[in-house]
C-alpha cells in the first residue's frame, strides 16, 4: 500500500474550543469516542443491575428486594444491555472510529448525520433513564403484550425511548452503507476491504431494513395504550401473539447486529496475531451477507410454544439451523488461519481465542434450541439465558474487549500494561464460564427464567453462578483501570505496534484530523503477510 494525492477539502466545524469542540465535532473519531464514554456508562449501570440480580438469586427467598423490584431491575438490565450497549456498541464506537480509516477515507459520507445520530441516541437513552426516577417499568426488555398494554408502569416512555434509539441505529447504518460504497481509497475494490468493514456493511443492511419494523411495532404499542385501537388487545379484537411476530422479526436480526461486527473484529485479530493471510477471505465476506439475509426469516423459532402451526415450526426450525452454515464457515476459516501461523498471545488474541470457545458453545446450544422437541422442554428456562449470554456476552463483549485492546494504541497513541490486560481476560473468561455454564444445567433441571424465587434444589448452582459474576465484575473493573492508566500514563505507541497490514495502521497513532497526511492508494490486500 502506498500514498499519493493530497487531503480532501472536507468542511468541518472548527470555530469551537473546549467541550464544544467535542459536542459539535464532525470528526468521526471524536464521535466514536463520545459514543464510547456514553456506552461505557450504560454498561456500568447495566452491569450493576446484573450483579444485583445475581445477589438476589444467591439463595431462595427475598434477599435484597421484593418481587416487584426484581422485575424492574431485570427489565432495566435487559433493556440497557440490549438497546444501549450491545446493539450500538461495536458499530457506534469501533465502527465509527475505524471504518473510514480502514477504507482510506477522511471521514464518513455524512459527518453531520453522524453527529446527529449521537444526539438522537443520547436523547433516547436519557429519556429511558428518566423512568428510573419516576414510574419504573417491569415488563421485561421485550415489552410483551398483553401485560405491557395493561400495566400502569412507564411503558410509553421507555418504548418511545427505544424508538428514538432505533432512529439513531438507522442513521448510522445508512451512513456506513454509503461510506463503504463511495469513499473507498483509489485501488480498493470491495474485495480489498478489511473483513471488519464487510461485517459493518452487512450489519448496516440489517439496521436499515429491520429497525423500522421495531419502530412501527413500538408505535403500535403506544397507540394501543393511548387510543385503544385494538391491534394487540384480544378484548378489542387484537392478537397479543402478533406483537411477538413483529418484535422478533426485528429482534432476531438484531442478534446479528450484535454479533456480525464482533465476527469482523475476530477476523482482524486472528490474522494480525497469526501473522498470516486470512483463510477464505471471500467465503468470510459472503458469509456475513448470508447471515444478514437468513436472519430475516428465522424469527419464528422464538415462538415454538406460542401456538403457531406445526408446519411453521418445522420450517423455522430448519431455517434456524441453516444459519449455522455461514457461521461455521467463519469458524473453520478462523481455525484454518491459526493453523501453522506464527501465533502470538497478546491480550487481543487471548480475547479472540476466548470468543472462539464461548461462541462455539453458544452456537451449538442454539442448534439445540432450534430443535422443536428440545425447545419445548428448554423454552423459558435458564438454558435459554445461558445460551443467549454465551452468544452475546461470550461473543460480542469478548470481541469488543479484544478489539478495544487491539486498536487502543491507534485510538489514544498510548500503550497499556499488557500483563494486567491478560489478567483481565483470565478473570472475565473464567468468571463467565463459572457464571453461565451452571445455568445450562439449571435450565435442563427445569428452572424457569425471569423468576424472583426458586426451589431449594437449584440453590447450589445459583450460588456458583453468583460467585462467577463477582469474577466477571472484577475483570471489567480491572480493565477499566488498565484503560484509564494507559490513557493517562502509558508509554507512547508506535504507528503499528502489531505489524498489521490494514490501512488504519499505515497512519500515525492517534491519526491526524483527516486520518492520512496524503490520500492512500491501495496496491495490495488487507492481509498480505
Amino acid at each position: 500500500m502506498g500514498t499519493a494525492s493530497t487531503n480532501p477539502n472536507v468542511n468541518y466545524l472548527t470555530e469551537f474550543s473546549g467541550i464544544k469542540s467535542w459536542l459539535f465535532s464532525l470528526d468521526h473519531k471524536r464521535i466514536g469516542l463520545m459514543y464510547m464514554i456514553a456506552i461505557l456508562f450504560f454498561f456500568l449501570v447495566g452491569g450493576i443491575m446484573a450483579m444485583l440480580i445475581r445477589l438476589e438469586l444467591f439463595s431462595p427467598g427475598p434477599t435484597l428486594f421484593s418481587a416487584d423490584t426484581y422485575n424492574q431491575v431485570l427489565t432495566y438490565h435487559g433493556a440497557i444491555m440490549v438497546f444501549m450497549v450491545i446493539v450500538p456498541g461495536i458499530p457506534a464506537i469501533l465502527g465509527n472510529f475505524f471504518l473510514p480509516l480502514q477504507i482510506g477515507a477522511a471521514d464518513v459520507a455524512f459527518p453531520r448525520l453522524n453527529l446527529a445520530s449521537w444526539y438522537v441516541f443520547m436523547f433516547g437513552a436519557i429519556l429511558a433513564f428518566t423512568t428510573l426516577f419516576t414510574t419504573k417499568i417491569d415488563t421485561g426488555w421485550t415489552f410483551y403484550t398483553p401485560y405491557s398494554i395493561k400495566t400502569g408502569t412507564a411503558v410509553i416512555t421507555i418504548v418511545l425511548a427505544a424508538f428514538i434509539m432505533g432512529m439513531s441505529s438507522i442513521l448510522t447504518g445508512l451512513n456506513f452503507i454509503v461510506t463503504t460504497h463511495k469513499l473507498r481509497a483509489p485501488g480498493m475494490s470491495m474485495f480489498d476491504m478489511p473483513l471488519f468493514v464487510w461485517s459493518l456493511y452487512s450489519t448496516a443492511i440489517i439496521q436499515v431494513i429491520a429497525t423500522p419494523v421495531l419502530g412501527i411495532t413500538l408505535l403500535l404499542l403506544v397507540a394501543e395504550r393511548v387510543l385503544g385501537i385494538g391491534i394487540f388487545d384480544p378484548k378489542l379484537g387484537g392478537d397479543p401473539v402478533l406483537f411477538q411476530h413483529f418484535f422478533w422479526f426485528y429482534s432476531h436480526p438484531a442478534v446479528y447486529i450484535m454479533i456480525l461486527p464482533a465476527m469482523g473484529i475476530i477476523s482482524e485479530l486472528i490474522s494480525a496475531f497469526s501473522r498470516k493471510t486470512i483463510f477464505g477471505y471471500k467465503a468470510i465476506a459472503f458469509s456475513s451477507l448470508g447471515i444478514a439475509a437468513v436472519s430475516f426469516i428465522v424469527w419464528g423459532h422464538h415462538m415454538f410454544v406460542s401456538g403457531q402451526s406445526e408446519i411453521a415450526g418445522v420450517i423455522f426450525s430448519f431455517i434456524t439451523m441453516l444459519v449455522g452454515v455461514p457461521t461455521a464457515i467463519k469458524m473453520f476459516n478462523w481455525l484454518a488461519t491459526l493453523y501453522k501461523g506464527s501465533v502470538s498471545f497478546e491480550s487481543p488474541m487471548l480475547y479472540a481465542l476466548g470468543f472462539l470457545f464461548l461462541f462455539a458453545i453458544g452456537g451449538v446450544t442454539g442448534i439445540m434450541l432450534a430443535t422443536l422437541g428440545v425447545d419445548v422442554h428448554f423454552h423459558d428456562t435458564y438454558f435459554v439465558v445461558a445460551h443467549f449470554h454465551y452468544v452475546m456476552v461470550g461473543g460480542t463483549l469478548m470481541a469488543i474487549m479484544g478489539g478495544f485492546y487491539y486498536w487502543f494504541p491507534k485510538m489514544f497513541g498510548k500503550m497499556y500494561n499488557e500483563g494486567l490486560a491478560r489478567l483481565t481476560f483470565v478473570l472475565i473468561f473464567i468468571g463467565f464460564n463459572v457464571t453461565f455454564f451452571p445455568q445450562f444445567i439449571l435450565g435442563a433441571m427445569g428452572m424457569p427464567r425471569r423468576y424472583f424465587d426458586y426451589i431449594p434444589a437449584y440453590e447450589s448452582l445459583n450460588k456458583i453462578s453468583t460467585i462467577g459474576s463477582w469474577m466477571i465484575a472484577a475483570g471489567f473493573f480491572l480493565a477499566l483501570y488498565v484503560i484509564i492508566r494507559g490513557i493517562i500514563s502509558g508509554p507512547k505507541a508506535p504507528a503499528n505496534p502489531w505489524g498489521a497490514k490494514t490501512l488504519e495502521w499505515q497512519t500515525s497513532s492517534p491519526p491526524p484530523h483527516f486520518n492520512f497526511d496524503k490520500k492512500p492508494t491501495v496496491t495490495g490486500g488487507p492481509y498480505d503477510y
